[in-house]
Formats: C-alpha cells, sequence, structure tokens
C-alpha cells in the first residue's frame, strides 16, 4: 500500500512539474494550546503569465482577523455579525515571524498585518520560469467562530491560513482580501503537507490521506484540514458504475441521518455523473460547507410550541445533500475565480438540482405536506392558497421574480463581493439555472447533457473561461442561447405578453409581443379541457417584436406563455389566455379571503378580514380588498371599509398608487398615488382626509446599508368641529403641503438617519431637521442620540393646532399610529411618539416659533435603558426656555413595545408626585411593514 502511494505522489509531483504548476510543500506543528501553528514551508512558484514579473504577491489572508477594521470584519457587520468586530485581542488570528528565502537570500517581511505580501525579486522572473521561495513563520489561530475555520475547544479546521501565491496571476494590479466567501485562493497547486498535532488527536483533509499526519494531492480548491478530538466515523464508500467515489463528513451524522444517507447518496452520484460525466474520487464536507449549500426552504416551521414539517427527514437529507454534494463537485471540476465568475457553479448547480427535482420530486409541491398538517377545526386552510398548488421545482421562478418586483435584484454578472445575501440566491443561483434550464429544454436534455460532458471533459481541473463557455453552448444551440451573453450583463425586465388569439382553420394564430431587442426564445404550451398539453418553443428576432405565431392545435382551451416560471420575466400575469367561453381573449377574475402568491392565471381580487381600534370608533370590523398580493407589482390598489362599534357608522380608507421601476437608473422606484380616509379623531367627530403624493427612493446596491428617498404630497382635510373647537376658533378643514428628504444608513454599529422637512398652508410656513445616530459601543448594548431643530418661517395660525410638539405631537396630520388622537387623560394620552420635541415628560406642550431638542437613550443592564432629554424653545412674546427631563426605559420589545419612566426633570423629581402613574410613558408601534424591514436587514 506505501508503495501504491508513494509511486502516486511521484506521479502527481512530476505532473505538477511538467505541467508547469505551483507546488507547495508544508511541514507544521500545532502547539498544544491548539492555537499556535508553527509552519516551514517551500514553495515552487511558476510564472504563468505571458511576460516577466518582477515580484511575486502572496496571500496572508490570516490578516483578515487581525482587527475589526478589516475587509471581513465590514462584511460581516453588513450580514448583521458583530463576533468579530467586538473580539477580544487572544480571540483573533495573526501572523508572526516571518522569513522568506529566495535563492539563498533571506528577506525580513514587516507588513505582517498586511493581507497581500509582495516579494521582490532580485531579477525579473521570465515567462514559463520557475522560482523556489522558502517561508518560515508562526501563526496565531483565530477562533473558528467567526468564519468557521480557527480553533476552538476540540476541533481545529485549518483552510486560508497558510501563506500562498495568488492564483489569480491577473490580480496582482489590485489587493484581494479574505471576506469570507469561500473563493478560490490557490487552486491547480500540488500539495505536500506533514502536519503534527497533539496526541489523541485526529485528522482528515479534502487531500489525500497517506498517513494520520501526510496529506498529497492536486486541488481546484483550496487544502482543507479537520484536526480533531473526538473524531467520528461519517465516511462512506460507494462505487458509481466503475468510479470509486470516498465522501467524508467533518460532523457528527445522527444513525437515521447516515441510513438516509446511505440510500439517498448512490442515487444522486449517479444522476450526477449522467449529466456531467464525472466524479472526484474524494468528496470531503465540513460543516461550514454543509450550512452554506444546503437546500434552501426545506427547514421546518417553527413558532412557540409548534412545529411543522414541510418535508419529511428522509426528504430533507435527500434534497440537502444533493444540493451540497453536487456543489462539491463542480468545485473540483473547475478553476473560477468566485468574485467575478460566481454564477457558473452557481448556475450548474441549481441546473442540476431541478433535473434532480424532474426526476424524483415531480409530484412534490412547495410547501410540502405543510397543508396537510396545518387543521383548524378539522378544516386545512393551506389548501385555499395557491402556494400551496406550486411544484417545488417552480422556487426558482418564484425567487427571482419576487426580488425583481422589488427592483432590488441585480446583475448577474455583478461582483459576488457586491450581491446581497438574498441574490446570492436568487440571481447568481435561481436565475442562472433557470437560464440554463430554458436553454436545455430548447435544446432537448440529452443534447444539453452531452455538451456538458464534453465540456467537462475538455476542461476539468483547469481555469475557466465563462465567455468561451458560453460562445460554445450557443453553438451546441444552434444559437438559440446566444442571448444569454447580454443577458446576464444587464438588469433584466423582459417581458412576453400573449396580446390575443384567433382560430383559423385547424390551428391558432397567436398574436405575442416582446418588450426586448434581445433575440430571446420562449416557449408556448397549450392545454385542452381534459388536461393534455402541448409545447413548443419559438425564437424572436433581436428587435422588438408584436408578431403572430401559428399554433397547430385545433382543441385548446387554455394558452400558456413560459409556463411554470420557466423563464425570468417581470411579470407573469399577462402570460395566459383562454380560446373560448366568456373569458375568451382575456382572463377570469377570482376573489380571495386571503393574500398569497400572485397566481397568474388570474386577475385576484384579495379580499381580508380586517381588524382594529381606536379610541372614538372602538373596535372597527372591516374587509380589505386589494390587488396586492404577497409580491410587490407596480399598480396596486386598495380598499378598506369599516363599520364603527363605537359609532354605528362606515370609516374606512382606501388608495391607488403607480410604481415606476426602471431596471437601470439613478431611482429605484418613483410611487404616485391618491388616497383618502375617514375616522373619528374624537367623540361623534370625525375627520375626512384626501391626499396626492409621490415619493421616489434612489438607487442603493442592494447590499448596502443607505438608503435615500424624497417625498411630496398635498393634502385636503375636514374635521367635524363641536361648540368647544369651534369657540377656540379651530380649524374645520385645511390643506397641507409637504416636501421631504429622509437618509439613512442601518450600519450594524454605526446606525445614522437624517431627515428635512417643510410644511406649508395658507397660515404657516415651517421647517424642521432631525438627525439620529445609535452606537453600538459594546455587543448587544447601545447609546443613541437625536437632534431636533423646528423653526416657524411664518405663523399667523388662529390657535396652537399646528404647533410643535415638546412632549406630545399634535396629530394635524393624522399619520402618527396613535390610538386615543386627542386623549388628555388616561392611559391612551400616555402613548409616546418619537417626534418633534421627543420630550417624555410634560415639560411643555406646544412651541410656536422656535425649538431644539437633544434626546439620549443608553443601554445600561438587559432590558433598561436610561434617557435624558434636554432643550430650549421659544414662543411668540416670550423668552426662550430651557427644559430638561431624565428617566428609565424599559424595552419589552426593542424598537416596537418600550415604557418609559420619569424620574427627574425641570418639574422636579416625578415619582414623588401623586400623580406619577398617569406620568408613565409607552410606545407602541403596530405596522408590519416597520417589523418586516427589521427582519430583512442583512438580506437586501
Amino acid at each position: 500500500m506505501r508503495n501504491t502511494l508513494f509511486l502516486a505522489f511521484l506521479f502527481f509531483g512530476f505532473t505538477s512539474l511538467f505541467s508547469q504548476k505551483d507546488s507547495i510543500e508544508v511541514k507544521a506543528t500545532l502547539g498544544a494550546d491548539l492555537r499556535t501553528l508553527k509552519v516551514n514551508q517551500t514553495i515552487f512558484y511558476h510564472n504563468n503569465l505571458n511576460e516577466s514579473i518582477s515580484k511575486i504577491k502572496l496571500l496572508n489572508w490570516i490578516a483578515a482577523y487581525k482587527n475589526k477594521k478589516t475587509p471581513l470584519a465590514h462584511r460581516k457587520l453588513e450580514d448583521r455579525k458583530s463576533d468579530l468586530y467586538f473580539a477580544k485581542k487572544d480571540q483573533l488570528g495573526r501572523l508572526e515571524n516571518l522569513t522568506i528565502s529566495l535563492e539563498n537570500e533571506f528577506q525580513n517581511i514587516n507588513n505582517l498585518e498586511e493581507e497581500n505580501i509582495y516579494i521582490n525579486l532580485k531579477k525579473p522572473l521570465e515567462a514559463g520560469k520557475s522560482i523556489k521561495i522558502v517561508l518560515n513563520y508562526q501563526l496565531k489561530l483565530p477562533l473558528n467562530y467567526f468564519t468557521g475555520y480557527g480553533a476552538s475547544a476540540n476541533e481545529i479546521i485549518l483552510k486560508y491560513f497558510f501563506i500562498v501565491p495568488d492564483t489569480f496571476e491577473d490580480s496582482d494590479q489590485f489587493s484581494r482580501n479574505y471576506q469570507d466567501i469561500e473563493e478560490t485562493e490557490n487552486a491547480d497547486t500540488f500539495w505536500d503537507i506533514k502536519l503534527e498535532y497533539p496526541p489523541f488527536y485526529s485528522a482528515e483533509s479534502n487531500l489525500q490521506k497517506l498517513d494520520q499526519n501526510h496529506f498529497i494531492g492536486k486541488l481546484s480548491v483550496d487544502p482543507e484540514i479537520l484536526i480533531s478530538r473526538f473524531p467520528t466515523s461519517n465516511e462512506f464508500n460507494f462505487n458509481i458504475e466503475n468510479s470509486p467515489v470516498k465522501l467524508y463528513f467533518a460532523y457528527p451524522i445522527s444513525a437515521l441521518e447516515k441510513a438516509n444517507m446511505e440510500f439517498y447518496l448512490p442515487l444522486q452520484l449517479k444522476l450526477i455523473k449522467d449529466k456531467i460525466g464525472f466524479l472526484p474520487t474524494k468528496i470531503f464536507i465540513d460543516e461550514k460547507f454543509r450550512k452554506k449549500e444546503k437546500f434552501f426552504g426545506d427547514d421546518d416551521i417553527k413558532f412557540w410550541k409548534f412545529n411543522y414539517q414541510l418535508f419529511s427527514d428522509a426528504k430533507k437529507v435527500d434534497l440537502d445533500y444533493f444540493s451540497i454534494i453536487s456543489k462539491n463537485i463542480l468545485n473540483q471540476s473547475f478553476i473560477t475565480d468566485k468574485i467575478k465568475d460566481h454564477w457558473f457553479k452557481n448556475g450548474l448547480k441549481t441546473y442540476l438540482e431541478i433535473e434532480y427535482l424532474k426526476k424524483y420530486y415531480k409530484d412534490t409541491k412547495l410547501l410540502g405536506q405543510l397543508p396537510d398538517q396545518v387543521t383548524i377545526f378539522g378544516l386545512k386552510p393551506l389548501k385555499l392558497f395557491y402556494a400551496s398548488d406550486l411544484s417545488l421545482s417552480e422556487r426558482y421562478g418564484l425567487a427571482y421574480n419576487y426580488i425583481a418586483g422589488k427592483n432590488l435584484d441585480q446583475k448577474i454578472t455583478t461582483p459576488y463581493t457586491g450581491l446581497s445575501n438574498f441574490n446570492d440566491l436568487a440571481i447568481s443561483n435561481f436565475e442562472m439555472g433557470s437560464i440554463l434550464n430554458f436553454v436545455a429544454e430548447k435544446m432537448e436534455i440529452d443534447q444539453f447533457d452531452d455538451f456538458l460532458k464534453q465540456y467537462f471533459n475538455k476542461n476539468l481541473g483547469q481555469k475557466i473561461d465563462t465567455k468561451d463557455f458560453l460562445d460554445q453552448m450557443a453553438v451546441k444551440s444552434q444559437y438559440s442561447s446566444s442571448f444569454v451573453q447580454k443577458f446576464i450583463a444587464h438588469k433584466n425586465r423582459n417581458n412576453f405578453k400573449i396580446k390575443s388569439v384567433k382560430k383559423v382553420e385547424d390551428n391558432f394564430l397567436v398574436r405575442i409581443k416582446k418588450n426586448t431587442d434581445l433575440a430571446l426564445p420562449f416557449l408556448l404550451q397549450t392545454e385542452t379541457k381534459n388536461g393534455q398539453k402541448q409545447t413548443y418553443f419559438y425564437d424572436t428576432p433581436a428587435k422588438k417584436t408584436d408578431i403572430k405565431y401559428n399554433i397547430p392545435q385545433k382543441s385548446a382551451n387554455k394558452i400558456v406563455l413560459n409556463d411554470d416560471y420557466i423563464f425570468p420575466e417581470k411579470n407573469y400575469r399577462d402570460n395566459y389566455i383562454y380560446t373560448k367561453g366568456l373569458f375568451a381573449n382575456m382572463k377570469k377574475i377570482r376573489f380571495k379571503i386571503f393574500q398569497d402568491i400572485p397566481n397568474p392565471e388570474y386577475n385576484e381580487i384579495f379580499v381580508n378580514p380586517k381588524l382594529t381600534f381606536n379610541a372614538y370608533d372602538k373596535v372597527l370590523l372591516g374587509l380589505n380588498f386589494k390587488n396586492k398580493s404577497l409580491f410587490d407589482q407596480q399598480f396596486v390598489y386598495s380598499i378598506t371599509p369599516y363599520y364603527s362599534t363605537g359609532t354605528n357608522e362606515i370609516a374606512g380608507s382606501g388608495g391607488v398608487s403607480y410604481n415606476f421601476m426602471p431596471p437601470e437608473s439613478f431611482y429605484q422606484n418613483l410611487t404616485l398615488g391618491v388616497s383618502g380616509a375617514y375616522f373619528h379623531y374624537n367623540f361623534d367627530l370625525a375627520y375626512r382626509k384626501i391626499s396626492a403624493f409621490a415619493n421616489i427612493n434612489f438607487t442603493k446596491n442592494p447590499r448596502s446599508t443607505i438608503s435615500r428617498n424624497l417625498g411630496f404630497s398635498y393634502s385636503f382635510f375636514d374635521r367635524d368641529l363641536d361648540p368647544k373647537r369651534l369657540n377656540n376658533n379651530d380649524y374645520t378643514n385645511y390643506e397641507l403641503y409637504s416636501l421631504g428628504y429622509n437618509y439613512g444608513d442601518s450600519k450594524l454599529i454605526h446606525e445614522k438617519f437624517i431627515s428635512g422637512n417643510i410644511q406649508a398652508m395658507k397660515d404657516f410656513q415651517k421647517i424642521s431637521a432631525e438627525a439620529f445616530y445609535r452606537w453600538e459601543y459594546a455587543q448587544n448594548k447601545k447609546i443613541s442620540f437625536r437632534l431636533f431643530a423646528g423653526y416657524f418661517l411664518k405663523n399667523s395660525t388662529k390657535n396652537n393646532f399646528f404647533d410643535y410638539g415638546i412632549s406630545k405631537v399634535s396629530n394635524y396630520t393624522f399619520s402618527y399610529g396613535l390610538i386615543g388622537q386627542s386623549a388628555t387623560e388616561g392611559l391612551l394620552s400616555q402613548q409616546f411618539i418619537l417626534a418633534d420635541g421627543g420630550f417624555k415628560s410634560y415639560v411643555g406642550r406646544s412651541v410656536n416659533q422656535w425649538i431644539t431638542s437633544a434626546n439620549i437613550d443608553a443601554h445600561v443592564w438587559k432590558l433598561f435603558n436610561v434617557y435624558a432629554d434636554a432643550g430650549v424653545y421659544k414662543n411668540k412674546f416670550q423668552n426662550p426656555d430651557f427644559i430638561w427631563d431624565s428617566g428609565v426605559k424599559v424595552k419589552i420589545i426593542p424598537d416596537f413595545l418600550e415604557v418609559y419612566f420619569p424620574i427627574q426633570s425641570s418639574l422636579g423629581f416625578e415619582p414623588g408626585f401623586k400623580d406619577y402613574g398617569s406620568r408613565i410613558r409607552f410606545t407602541l408601534v403596530l405596522s408590519i411593514n416597520a417589523i418586516s424591514n427589521y427582519f430583512r436587514r442583512g438580506w437586501y
């Protein structure tokens, strides 16, 4: 056996030399502390460029763990993870005592904290020539909970820690930094690693294992070594059509999971080999890779005491491991620059997934067995949802359609470091995979798989030119896939629309409109009343078209374009048409009780029961009629009539808006709309509000936390007045114009918001500005600062209705979420809105000239914060007045339900007041949008 391994060693070594590839020899010793790694390393570096070089770039990626200012730490914060940012110095990683010997000449390197180390050569290294580099250094490994790599109490995972030459030599002009995105640091290199580690530990690797301490081999990915104190026997060996494959999983696997894997893994490996013609001899998978590459959307749904399984344990194992293993095999097949060409492997992985689902999960639904599990009084309400009818394979097109509907999708060729986490899934994986699947369907699957096999066979283990791949695919598809190269380079809003259908003898003449200059193919499908289907592929010219296509089918009842979300379009609602009956040449109308994934076959109106409350209408029972589904769309209407139990009258609100969402512009969306509302603001007193508005959200990188928007509105208000208000010369109706700008940066550590507003009506014009800053000074401990300034340019109002608030805001716009709009006593009067002066104590009533205030809030312990407010205000004909307050805040649900207990203020020691209970304030935010925006941070 040893002789065989020795011959294999010689073979790989000579192969490396003759093919002019780099090789690296490592002798390393892991200290008893499991954190110190002493390394003696020899690099045989080959100049593969077509020109001589005067320096060599080495990647020292352990430097990414040096402090909280590295690109790695920055990216973790973007993902809402602050462990590395707040890490203690002894938890971090670093390089120590580096010496480099080059042609027997020693160089001391001082910039050990740089991720890119450059070695200056004594004389230029000519193209095709090699040089020997000897390094001696020591690594202080970081703890592994930052990225999954590093040291813990019982195991060490080594990856991206050894100093290596940059695989992508053409990147010498700029720095490459470690950002924990699993990009290739060093590939196509022959490795020979001898590793010493403490007794009672064992090691495994994605390299071939000669013995317990010795690993060799040539990889298309980076080497990875697991050193574990408590090794688990998670090794599988299969022979798939004369291809031996060893799989090692570097994490615990239960007996049940192992039994399922023994059944499913051979099926998975066989399908992959049938599709691409290749299987590696060894597959090594760690816990981190498992979590990143597992099948998205098969997790159990858990809340409170309930746990619902979408899929059985066996199916979850099957789906997860097919996704994991297929990606691992693709990683071993080719060398790619993940930052530029992430879509290549991700798209192929999704194509393989789709093919696996077609074969083994053809009838499996998107929601799995959930609709049958959820019962209420014996009924299964989820069966009423269109989502329960969707097949599992439709998830790919749905994910793209969801993110495109928000105009937050990115072009497929966006560098990986710029992709949002959701676009990594929806665009790099799902959209690209859908395109490849569409091309394969049009070519016929067998022909596409033959193309893949030929391509894998020719390019196995090589660096990939993705343009060459697309060119070869275009030739193989007889140029029907030639659109792909331009398609992936842009954000697309391509759309096919069935305009009309006409029966001509035994054929149908279908009029199709296309809104793009790309030569996109499309799929038409006919369906008879008894469910028989036929499909037809068509090519289109490279221009916008409105063309009639002939379908040789005489009994079709329905015609569908690009069914099952097979091709990424911006709108699927115009892809269905009926050929006969009342709804010929149009779509049917359908009423639905609950919001759902849109069914593109129907014009859907969602009718949702509504229940809300205010102090004057009391309980409001209503029905909301709207066309907005769970996916955003451009034209939206919503009408909600309520029955007011407090007044026995009909109240309600409604609105219509249209969103302009150009794919590539300086703004993300421009919304124009009108709305109206009728409710009560006091007992037996109603208000009517009609508004017209325009809001523009400026374009942002979906990965960025910065948002900017500009809004204008005109509102007309009409209010009922009682005798008291009439005597106070109150306003029965008024018009209000408002122009506002908002800038927000919701970074995890340094959160900032700035806004400015101008309001005007016939009796006043006023301007205001607000700045908010929240700093997380220690993990989960924050302090916030808010500044507000308001000034009346003109104020000839008849009363204090439009004044700035000090402790309470005047809700003359009826836009704050106040339960008791006009409450002056009782619990509802104690609701607090952080606006205007922002004081929690009742230290003043209102301001009719100018005000400045500062609000500070700091975390103390668990749910408890302390706060303080201070400011100066001036009313007409009065001197400026300084006010302040302080107290304790209890965060029951942070940012949504909080209670303020005033302590000391300009009024004195407030707990000593007899009416102290009425001085306690609370915030209550019930906005669904605010809650969803809070939880989606870090995704897009």
